[in-house]
């Protein structure tokens, strides 16, 4: 992993790894907590995520536009997995040719308030990713209040380091 495209993929499959912990954890919340509205809020902030990076990948110019807005309302946890399936693959052929020439390039979008702002595509991926792991915390402390079993989804534990025996 000698490129900064390399750790961009590398980082998504992370990303794709925790998506499905993330829906293990909500589909183990409780049967009879799932009409709460913390519940509800848990799944609308996965299908944020996923709005999101159909937002950008419809920026970056590489996928369908979007349905309008950031935030879904009303989505049902039976349709989180086809909504996850369908944006990480687009992501995951969007990754598959990125160069550190294309991280380079800066991308101008429009703005709600009519101005346009213009960022590095390498600054946006990050966004994109840094994203993710904050809705995910959300997320997990949703879940744990409502009952669900919540599970790690760091790095650390994904891509593990070396064990080195102790010294001596």
């Amino acid at each position: 992993m000698n490129s900064m495209s390399d750790r961009f993929r590398h980082w998504y499959e992370h990303e794709r790894d925790c998506n499905a912990k993330t829906l293990t954890m909500l589909d183990s919340v409780p049967a009879e907590k799932r009409s709460s509205p913390d519940f509800q809020r848990a799944v609308e902030l996965m299908a944020h995520m996923v709005a999101a990076r159909r937002m950008w990948l419809y920026r970056l110019g590489h996928g369908p536009q979007p349905p309008g807005g950031w935030s879904p309302q009303g989505v049902a946890f039976a349709d989180l997995p086809g909504m996850l399936s369908a944006i990480e693959a687009a992501w995951v052929k969007y990754l598959q040719n990125l160069s550190d020439e294309d991280l380079a390039r800066e991308l101008e979008w429009p703005v709600s308030d009519g101005s346009r702002w213009r960022w590095p595509v390498e600054k946006i991926l990050t966004q994109v990713s840094c994203h993710a792991w904050y809705h995910r915390g959300q997320i997990v402390v949703l879940v744990g209040a409502l009952g669900g079993k919540t599970m790690s989804t760091d790095l650390i534990f994904w891509d593990r380091p070396a064990h080195l025996e102790p010294a001596g």
